[in-house]
């Protein structure tokens, strides 16, 4: 293998330095082309001949990727003028180089199919059983990602007529009601609050996701609002692996908060293997039914606390940590995972205090999570192990940023969502099947290093 620096800290930027013959050869090694071929070969042997090499196509459109080429149009010229690069992906001389109308074929048999997902899911399996992916917190957060579509002409609204002032009759009430039930009812599960979620089956959930571009806004760190035409990309990264365990492709207008349930739920059932103690989100995430779906998996909420125009609580600091007669804070000591119980000790200021000794004054003070999963998280809100566990949610951001500078995540050159979402599945299986090479090496280089130290 040609020029490898640090072996013992191998990373993507080193990935990237060695030679592409030997970069795509690590990188085309943790991706499973099989059941990607049984989707897009032929199925039959009537018609006219094949005369493509399927494999080889799919090796391109991960190296395209890994190359940043930016169009398919690009892509089919470097295989024409590039030998080297036309071998590295698998074609042989005496192949036909595929036109764009052959890989436009073949990204429309990908759509249709649930394939790279399960290829994603086999790929981190893999990781996870070589022993590269061992976290206990996971990082959930969404992207937006600008849609190559026009956004659509402004529809001016009529204006509704005025309502009828006074009461409804009694036949009026009732037709009113049975239509507000009947619009309900047809509500998608996207469409309907979060909480009805929480019931779903996941395989329901991911096919209902809504994927057409949509006009998307968010605050940007000046705190003003950004707007885009497009979609969303939510994402749940292991903190310390940076593996991306789940993710999810969905329209630009879509909630974040509404994304998290399914990841979620992804986790738990897709990759039981991996135990998950901790869910670290930032405040947009901030409802009572995702505290609720992280209990259920046996997970601990570390979720920024969104006030939305709530009093103070009395007796009780901003963290809700209980407080005594003279507002001092109670301090964190420690949890109890058989009875789910918060344990508060009395505050530095008491130990001088003439009501130390009063009976208002207690010396320890216990709760349950369960009194209010929305308020009260193992560890407490305000401490130091909670802060700790929270700042790791930038592994999150990290990805995505790796995601958009390297993998061309940003780069959506299709008009449908269904198209922009092949895209987005298989710029995560590159960079999954990059983590993976970059894993798998420094791994060698490891052992070397063993072996020529004793």
């Amino acid at each position: 293998m040609t020029i490898i620096r640090q072996g013992s800290l191998f990373a993507l930027q080193d990935l990237y330095e060695l030679e592409p013959t030997h970069r795509f050869e690590a990188v085309f090694s943790t991706i499973e082309v099989d059941p990607i071929l049984a989707v897009v070969s032929k199925k039959t042997l009537y018609g006219a001949p094949v005369q493509l090499n399927y494999a080889a196509m799919i090796y391109s459109l991960t190296a395209r990727i890994l190359e940043r080429i930016p169009t398919i149009k690009d892509l089919i010229k470097r295989l024409k003028n590039d030998y080297m690069f036309r071998l590295d992906c698998g074609f042989l001389l005496s192949d036909a180089i595929p036109s764009e109308a052959s890989y436009s074929r073949m990204l429309t048999k990908l759509e249709e199919s649930d394939v790279l997902e399960r290829v994603q899911e086999t790929q981190i399996l893999q990781a996870i059983i070589e022993g590269f992916v061992m976290d206990d917190t996971i990082a959930i957060d969404a992207t937006h990602i600008e849609a190559r579509d026009q956004a659509p002409a402004k529809v001016e609204k009529a204006k509704p007529e005025p309502k009828k002032r006074g009461r409804k009759s009694k036949e009026e009430q009732e037709k009113w009601v049975q239509e507000q039930a009947e619009r309900e009812a047809a509500l998608s599960v996207f469409e309907k609050p979060i909480e009805a979620q929480l019931d779903t089956p996941l395989n329901e959930l991911r096919s209902s996701v809504p994927t057409d571009p949509k006009w998307g806004i968010k605050k940007n760190s000046e705190g003003k609002n950004a707007y885009w035409f497009g979609y969303k990309g939510h994402l749940a990264v292991g903190t310390k692996s940076q593996y991306i365990l789940q993710s999810l492709f969905s329209s630009g207008n879509l909630n974040d908060g509404k994304a998290a349930i399914p990841l979620l739920k992804g986790i738990h059932e897709r990759l039981s293997i991996l135990p998950i103690s901790y869910s670290t989100l930032d405040a947009g995430y901030d409802y009572p039914a995702i505290y609720e779906q992280i209990y259920r998996i046996r997970a601990q909420s570390i979720i920024a606390y969104n006030k939305k125009n709530e009093s103070e609580p009395v007796g009780f600091d901003k963290y809700f940590a209980p407080t005594c007669v003279r507002e001092h804070s109670y301090r964190y000591d420690s949890y109890d995972p058989t009875y789910e119980t918060l344990k508060y000790t009395r505050p530095k200021e008491c130990k001088d205090c003439p009501l130390a000794e009063d009976t208002l004054c207690q010396k320890v003070y216990k709760v349950k999570i369960t009194t209010d999963l929305h308020r009260y998280t193992a560890p407490a809100r305000g401490s130091k192990a909670w802060k700790n566990l929270y700042k790791q949610r930038s592994a999150v951001e990290r990805v995505i940023a790796y995601l958009k500078e390297f993998f061309q995540l940003n780069n959506v050159r299709y008009r449908t969502g269904k198209r922009a979402k092949v895209h987005f599945d298989l710029t995560q299986l590159v960079y999954n099947g990059s983590k993976l090479a970059c894993d798998r090496i420094a791994k060698v280089l490891s052992e070397k290093e063993m072996i020529q130290a004793a």
